[in-house]
């Protein structure tokens, strides 16, 4: 082979230096967060995105909801119910959506709250698409549609979250979602078609306008199967009413959006006729921070499924509502609800009283305690310890304590005062049961998807609600089921 010159030779390595120097800039700007990815949301539009997003910009109440369940901290602005919801101590913006609101106004809340992209979520038409295009090209943000109804809800949760860098959070929260909608979808599976209850939903402060089948906002009810009265009047939309048209349907259960129109119901002699009304079979819906029926139509309305099963199948459900309650606002919201607050959520939504908590002094009967107290006055003089009795009697004698009586037909009474005995000292007072309504909420048992975990974030202490102590794990539940904190990036 011929010997190339020593100019030649020189102008190779240069060449080469040069080769060099270029692939090593690409790879540190490739590494750089300026890296970006191409995203294809649900209406087939392809996004560029980049590759680490730190500021969301929510479109829509329902886009919010689904943010704010992920990564709280990313929300560029918060709305109101979500400042309520747990995101009272961040110093952010309030976002308001009006409606009717054009692209150049939304273009111009983007431009002046700066993030990395803009999310809107709901039923996905081309209205939306074109209108997500305007806004994009008017400020160069990404802009993602995402669907994000019951069918697909468990999967949007995973994939949002892993563009959020949250995926570990996501795929647990995933995981409770299949569990909550596979549950109603079995209770329907053993529930014939032609047994299922007559149904209006109520919006508004007047209760007359209400959903169709196939709105985003009648949904919920779809999905748990029952009979919409309003259903001949069409599909897909919001309707008004009349108040003959709600006497003439006389639906079996009325569900109220707004308390105006639950005390409506049960007050105004107008709507005595209605078989719910004297049956006692309306509801009201509970609201916050999030509707469990819609307001908005997204996230929050899983612990809903929960609510209208029991309500609407209470034979063939086994959840408790109260403890559903409380694991889902803890690992959605990051809230630690209490038990005075789960109550009046729940009571006017047809929940079942409770049972009052007992006394501290009071024995648990078929639980290996003691028997309860006699009657005041038939009770034998105490027997020394020494001395063994004569003679078993026949009713078991203890020191006074609570002084609950054994028959049906006597009345409450305290016992009377032991005289002050030095070999017997007299029993000490029973303490008064405790009032339990601010005690934080726990699931001790419950058949709600997840087990709880003790997490005390920032959006839960801006609330001004202490987090209580975790309860005790579901029985059989694997481990590992516990939710990372709000926000936590995973691993």
């Amino acid at each position: 082979m011929p010997l190339r010159p020593p100019a030649a030779r020189f102008r190779q390595k240069r060449r080469g230096a040069a080769l060099l120097l270029i692939l090593m800039a690409a790879f540190f700007i490739g590494a750089g967060p300026a890296r970006a990815a191409e995203f294809m949301d649900a209406a087939g539009r392809r996004v560029v995105l980049p590759d680490r997003i730190g500021r969301v910009m929510a479109a829509s109440p329902t886009a919010e909801v689904l943010v704010f369940v992920l990564a709280p901290d990313k929300l560029a602005g918060l709305s109101r119910p979500a400042r309520r919801g747990g995101g009272a101590g961040r110093r952010v913006p309030v976002l308001t959506w009006r409606p009717g609101m054009g692209p150049a106004s939304m273009a111009e809340t983007a431009r002046r709250l700066h993030p990395d992209v803009i999310v809107d979520a709901g039923f996905v038409t081309p209205e939306r698409a074109a209108f997500a295009d305007q806004v994009q090209q008017l400020t160069g943000i990404p802009y993602i549609l995402i669907d994000d109804g019951f069918p697909r809800m468990a999967t949007i949760l995973r994939n949002l979250g892993s563009l959020l860098d949250v995926g570990e959070r996501a795929r647990h929260l995933g995981r409770y979602t299949e569990t909550a909608i596979n549950a109603m979808r079995g209770t329907l599976l053993i529930r014939p078609a032609d047994n299922r209850p007559h149904v209006y939903y109520g919006r508004g402060a007047d209760g007359l306008e209400t959903a169709l089948p196939g709105s985003p906002e009648g949904e919920a009810l779809n999905e748990a199967g029952v009979i919409n009265v309003a259903a001949p009047l069409g599909h897909g939309h919001l309707v008004v009413i009349t108040p003959a048209q709600l006497l003439a349907w006389n639906p079996e259960v009325i569900i109220a959006e707004r308390r105006s129109f639950y005390d409506a119901l049960r007050r105004n002699r107008t709507w005595r006729g209605l078989a719910a009304v004297r049956n006692k079979r309306v509801y009201l819906a509970p609201s916050s921070p999030f509707g469990w029926i819609d307001d908005p139509a997204g996230v929050n309305r899983l612990i809903g499924l929960y609510w209208l099963s029991g309500l609407f199948y209470p034979d063939t459900t086994q959840e408790d509502l109260r403890a559903a309650t409380c694991d889902f606002y803890d690992k959605f919201y990051g809230i630690k609800l209490t038990n005075g607050q789960i109550e009046a959520m729940v009571r006017p939504a047809g929940a079942a009283p409770s049972e009052a908590p007992r006394g501290f002094a009071e024995p648990l009967i078929g639980l290996g305690s003691a028997p309860l107290s006699p009657l005041p006055g038939a009770m034998n003089p105490p027997t020394p310890p020494a001395a063994p009795p004569q003679a078993a009697p026949t009713t078991p004698v203890l020191p006074p304590t609570s002084g609950i009586p054994t028959s049906p037909s006597t009345p409450m009474t305290p016992n009377a005062p032991l005289t002050p005995n030095p070999a017997t000292p007299s029993a000490p007072a029973t303490p008064a049961a405790p009032s339990t309504a601010a005690v934080t909420c726990a699931v001790p048992g419950s058949n709600s998807p997840l087990a709880m975990q003790p997490t005390a974030s920032s959006d839960a202490l801006a609330t001004g609600i202490a987090p209580g102590v975790a309860p005790p794990g579901r029985r059989g539940m694997s481990p590992g089921m516990g939710l990372p904190p709000r926000g936590t990036p995973a691993q």
